[in-house]
């Protein structure tokens, strides 16, 4: 695919992958249309990306429909339609049995998933009519597992790879090409505050130069880095009497 002169949207633009994808994309001669619920990075960004593309961004929050549909909208006004639909906004929120609450897992399901579910209502009516169009869904290799402490985000992640790998088969006779990006761990200010080590932690930067290679050759799945991907494949054929002593052991040694 030729990015060239497409409008692209990416959400969760603020920091991050994100933000990163903004300024790579700014030398495809595409046409940003940015989101995120920080005006003030948003701001900062388009400045900085202004002069290399065509950049536009609106303050919305993907785990708000009646936001989102009002975003949508404005964009429609301003570019007429949606080439490439990069839906990256993620939370982070730690599962801590000793505080379980059904607030940190709607906010953490809210973004991660319907935040995901609210664009692609939108964009699909005029995708199908036309035929064509692209959705790229960032989730996560936490997908795989229930891993220990992160219960809300693994099981945001895999609704969100379930319902992109269901769909991928369902648009194929429209024309519509969906991609799922499972990144591992990626240095940015959401893994910044993880207290526990990460291995294969990747720079941010080549994170998304490893996206924007797939997206462009149209991949239905992009996994990095490649040992991270192997290990989640190992993790989920794993038997569960296995896992649960492996991370159980690891557990203790954090405490230690």
């Amino acid at each position: 695919m030729n990015l060239s002169g497409k409008n692209i949207l990416i959400t969760g633009a603020s920091t991050g992958i994100g933000y990163e994808l903004a300024l790579q994309l700014a030398d495809y001669n595409c046409n940003l249309i940015l989101t995120a619920r920080r005006k003030e990075l948003l701001d900062a960004l388009s400045d900085k990306i202004r002069s290399k593309c065509k950049v536009v961004f609106y303050q919305s929050d993907v785990s708000n429909s009646e936001d989102t549909r009002d975003t949508y909208k404005k964009i429609i006004n301003e570019f007429g339609s949606i080439d490439i639909a990069i839906l990256n906004a993620g939370v982070d929120q730690k599962t801590r049995v000793n505080n379980f609450n059904v607030d940190d897992a709607v906010r953490t399901m809210g973004v991660n998933f319907f935040g995901l579910v609210n664009w692609i209502e939108l964009l699909l009516p005029v995708f199908m009519k036309e035929k064509r169009g692209m959705i790229v869904g960032v989730t996560s290799l936490a997908d795989a597992k229930g891993f220990p402490g992160s219960g809300y985000y693994c099981a945001s992640k895999a609704a969100a790879s379930h319902l992109l790998e269901s769909i991928r088969v369902d648009l194929k006779k429209y024309n519509i090409k969906v991609i799922t990006v499972k990144p591992g761990f990626v240095k940015t200010p959401m893994t910044d505050r993880n207290e526990f080590q990460m291995p294969f932690l990747m720079d941010v930067d080549r994170a998304v130069k490893i996206m924007i290679k797939g997206i462009i050759k149209e991949k239905s799945v992009i996994e990095f880095p490649f040992v991270t991907s192997m290990s989640t494949k190992i993790l989920k054929c794993m038997p569960y009497s296995l896992f649960e002593f492996l991370f159980s052991r690891e557990l203790k040694k954090r405490k230690s």
